[in-house]
């Protein structure tokens, strides 16, 4: 059994308690963790305070080996890790093994974009004033970052924030997620062991009125939230000065237009659908199908759900496993319950199989129902017909969300007018919503969130322009 203490000052610390980490699936206890106070707060952030004094002016190679060694131990200790993922998050192991695959290109992306890490030089002759002299622009760290991750991607939403605040020189407080924190804590013991400097990364397990003293303490600059919208912005409201990057999720749409080529789509959207539970921030939550197609997608997509694998996540069969706590299941029942005395049909799932929910398709569900209007964050998926391309778009827009939205279409004109017109981060075309390669900007609008992740897009959100002019 795994014990992980908490991560200050370069030491360990044993923290008021311990407490057991259990798995959501069988219930077992996978560890136990150290439970951090407000003074293990205070000491983490007065830690990375004092280090970032280090981090800021460690030169590149360093900071590049120290991504690129942590990048090599994860890929060394990939079966470990991913087994430590499905067992403490209920995420099925072939899901954590691949998250694993990506984590290992996150923290090299980190090494590549260190090394290019720069700045430019700008023409200040635009008046005879500026004459003669040389302007330099470069990028600095703004200052210590408070990182919160949530628990639906362990390792690889964990490296997301590590990975670019190493790259740029900036000391790093980290609360994991508290149902699942045991593997954050082991990509920070690999990064401690590559070489950072003490107190350059400190892992706090805490309740959250603890963890905002951080987010509140003017001595943290940045701030990056990984999680519900609700606390996401709270956390900005205490947040002052800071600069603050925010991902809080969404209920993604999926647009499959006349002509979509069903061969690819449909795979690719029962997957996005329901796997890891439908724990997915980009998951598909709405299905919107032209109406000449409705009938045919419905019961291939029904057919599908209903023959996906549920259960033990260490299963390497296993696609859908548990929900991360009972009262999710909970929630998530309640919901479908809501939109089927709303006058909705459930074509399957709407049941639960101990901690999982099966996957559930529903129809004719009000568009005010909790289904349509908030993020199930489980494995519900509604699905609608439309008649033009444009109602199809503005069914889209129709959500206070707007992270990711799909469009499958063999028109590239349409593809590039969803583009346009969809309110969201980013637009996929003819893959689902939760294709995302971690390098390119990913991020939304509305009430999920601003700012960007992708490491590069990272690196500048945690840094900013510093101007030298030589005359």
């Amino acid at each position: 059994m795994r014990r992980e203490l908490l991560r200050i000052g370069g030491a360990l610390r044993a923290g008021a308690r311990l407490e057991a980490v259990t798995s959501p699936w069988s219930g077992e206890q996978v560890g136990e963790v150290a439970v951090g106070g407000p003074a293990d707060v205070d000491d983490a952030v007065a830690a990375a305070a004092r280090a970032f004094e280090e981090t800021r002016r460690l030169p590149t190679h360093r900071r590049a080996a120290v991504l690129e060694g942590a990048a090599r131990a994860v890929e060394a200790g990939a079966d470990d890790l991913a087994r430590l993922m499905a067992l403490e998050s209920g995420k099925p192991i072939t899901q954590c093994k691949a998250e694993v695959a990506r984590g290992v290109i996150t923290l090299s992306l980190g090494a590549v974009e260190a090394r290019r890490l720069g700045g430019e030089v700008l023409p200040v002759d635009l008046e005879p004033r500026g004459e003669g002299r040389l302007c330099l622009a470069t990028r600095v760290p703004r200052g210590p970052v408070a990182a919160i991750s949530p628990f639906n991607f362990p390792l690889n939403l964990v490296a997301h924030k590590l990975s670019p605040a190493v790259a740029v020189g900036a000391s790093v407080v980290l609360k994991p997620p508290p149902q699942c924190p045991l593997t954050a804590f082991a990509l920070a013991a690999l990064l401690d062991e590559a070489g950072l400097p003490p107190g350059a990364l400190n892992v706090v397990h805490c309740p959250p009125d603890a963890a905002q003293r951080m987010v509140e303490d003017p001595r943290m600059k940045v701030v990056s939230f990984t999680g519900s919208d609700a606390v996401g912005w709270r956390l900005k409201a205490v947040a002052g000065k800071k600069q603050v990057l925010l991902e809080l999720g969404g209920n993604a749409p999926c647009v499959v237009d006349e002509d979509a080529d069903l061969e690819r789509a449909l795979p690719a959207i029962v997957a996005a659908s329901f796997q890891n539970g439908g724990q997915v921030c980009i998951r598909i939550q709405r299905l919107f199908v032209h109406r000449a197609r409705f009938d045919e997608v419905l019961g291939r997509f029904v057919e599908a759900a209903r023959a996906l694998p549920v259960g033990d996540p260490l299963d390497p069969r296993t696609v859908v496993g548990p929900l991360i706590e009972p009262r999710h299941v909970e929630r998530v029942l309640a919901w479908v319950r809501e939109a089927k005395d709303g006058g909705a049909t459930v074509h399957c799932g709407g049941e639960a199989a101990g901690q999982a929910v099966l996957p559930t398709v529903l129809t004719g569900a009000p568009r005010d129902a909790r289904v349509c209007r908030d993020e199930v964050f489980g494995p519900v998926t509604v699905v609608e017909p439309f008649d033009t391309f444009d109602e199809a778009l503005a069914r889209c827009n129709d959500t206070r969300f707007g992270l990711q939205a799909a469009v499958f279409t063999r028109d590239l004109g349409k593809a590039l007018r969803a583009h346009r017109e969809l309110d969201y981060g980013g637009v996929i075309v003819n893959d689902a919503p939760t294709f995302r390669i971690d390098n390119f900007p990913y991020g939304g609008t509305k009430d999920s969130g601003f700012g960007r992740e992708g490491v590069r897009y990272a690196m500048e959100e945690m840094t900013e322009a510093k101007v030298l002019v030589l005359g």
